[in-house]
């Protein structure tokens, strides 16, 4: 027995060797095609500089950049996929031009063979797959960089979605995860790129989608989110059979209904403001009370029952709020909703770093502007995600570092609000907010904003 850490240890160590052939061409792959994309950028740039003036030349640079970004990263592949969509999730890091161009990665990827599916599931749960289930479709229902997703049956007639990890895919990302961070390590050479943090914000990214190769963190998730959610009917996650998930394979309920960005022409109205309510009160409890929030939400992860009832998958991406951080956002999304500039200003120096001085008159003339422009807007032009994305603009421009965990919950809101606003246009997401809230700070004994926003929220409440 005393000799098995050293056979571990060289066994490892022989692993290692026999994989460093396939790194190396790998780091030679992405070098290629950094290198040829920055040749074409560069070129692309100089003729922006010489036929674009005035105006349009800043927002045809950021078009370029985003443009560049995602078919670069679409080149270099899955992880690469995967990080601009996480990429896409941060407006306090990038301008929206770019922000746009990363939300069309598409994370499609041609399935692998079934043998393979097969060769997973029933090493992972012991058994052939014919004693574990009654059917189960060989073509998948989708294929994605990470993993995908069969139909099957359960011994019990139980109709269930059966999520299996891509092969390889763990070792890839760790691979690819290695290569990331070494590069923002070498961007800590510049003490202007250092104060903005590389290393960590890099190191954000591509966590996250390591943990997306484990799915025992998904399964956990949907079970997290269905105990908060088990008092509210009008929103449901799919059950996961836990003595049939494991790190590699997870089983859940298979999900019928129709997308939520689907629903027909001829769809109730009633009935879709009864979604788009659905919607937004899921939101508020996850971000407001529960301090767990679903940070991967967009229509192709919520469907429609037959009944109305929301239901919300695809829970691999998920963050638990600490209790600052959750007070941070409470008070944030409170400026927001119903407060003043001052208000703004006040949670900006209680809450947050910077890089470098702030001047903080010039800050607040520009909150002030920032403010009427919304303020003054007809409840059906009023968009939460135009408005954050302009917050973070101004947060740019004077270098304010906000914490990564709020932009999550903030651009799972701004997605929320953008499906509520297409199923039910006229309604004031600012308003429903203030609502909500209400109650909540005055539980908590925070201060109230003197304004007519929060007055009518007082007045509801």
């Amino acid at each position: 027995m005393e000799h098995r850490p050293r056979a571990l240890h060289v066994c490892h160590h022989r692993q290692a060797l026999l994989r460093w052939p396939g790194n190396a061409l790998h780091v030679l792959w992405l070098t290629l095609v950094l290198i040829v994309s920055g040749l074409v950028y560069g070129l692309a740039r100089l003729g922006i500089a010489l036929f674009v003036w005035g105006a349009r030349r800043p927002r045809a640079l950021a078009h370029l950049r985003g443009f560049f970004l995602r078919h670069t990263m679409t080149t270099l592949g899955a992880t690469f996929i995967k990080l601009g969509q996480v990429m896409s999730t941060r407006p306090d890091l990038f301008a929206p031009q770019i922000i746009d161009q990363l939300r069309h990665l598409q994370d499609k990827l041609p399935p692998f063979a079934f043998a393979k599916v097969k060769q997973t599931v029933e090493e992972d749960l012991g058994k052939p797959l014919t004693e574990l289930f009654a059917s189960f479709d060989e073509r998948p229902v989708a294929a994605a960089s990470v993993a995908q997703v069969h139909r099957a049956t359960l011994k019990d007639g139980r109709e269930v979605a059966v999520k299996v990890l891509r092969p390889g895919v763990r070792r890839q990302v760790e691979r690819d995860r290695t290569i990331l961070l070494a590069g923002a390590r070498l961007g800590n050479i510049r003490a202007s790129w250092k104060a903005n943090d590389p290393v960590g914000h890099t190191k954000h990214f591509v966590d996250a989608i390591h943990d997306q190769t484990d799915l025992r963190i998904e399964a956990a998730n949907y079970t997290r989110f269905r105990e908060n959610f088990a008092s509210v009917p009008e929103v449901n996650f799919p059950e996961v059979y836990g003595d049939l998930s494991t790190e590699r394979v997870l089983v859940m309920e298979f999900v019928r209904g129709t997308k939520v960005d689907a629903l027909p022409a001829d769809y109730p109205p009633a009935k879709k403001a009864g979604v788009a309510k659905a919607l937004r009160m899921a939101m508020f409890r996850m971000c407001f009370e529960n301090g767990f929030v679903h940070a991967d939400l967009h229509p192709g992860n919520m469907v429609v029952r037959d009944d109305g009832t929301l239901v919300i998958f695809d829970a691999g991406l998920a963050k638990l709020l600490s209790d600052d951080v959750l007070i941070q956002f409470i008070d944030m999304t409170k400026c927001l909703a119903m407060g003043t500039p001052d208000d703004l200003v006040a949670h900006l120096k209680r809450f947050h770093k910077y890089v470098g001085e702030i001047d903080w008159e010039t800050l607040r003339a520009e909150v002030s502007v920032f403010s009427q422009k919304f303020r003054s807007k007809d409840v059906s032009k009023l968009e939460y995600g135009e408005l954050i994305g302009e917050m973070f603009a101004i947060g740019r421009k004077y270098k304010v570092r906000p914490v990564t965990d709020m932009m999550l919950v903030f651009v799972a809101l701004i997605t929320a609000q953008g499906i509520g606003k297409m199923l039910e246009p006229e309604h004031n997401v600012f308003a429903a907010v203030a609502m909500y809230l209400m109650p909540i700070l005055m539980r908590r004994n925070e201060h109230i904003p003197d304004t007519a926003e929060a007055k009518r929220a007082v007045a509801v409440s």
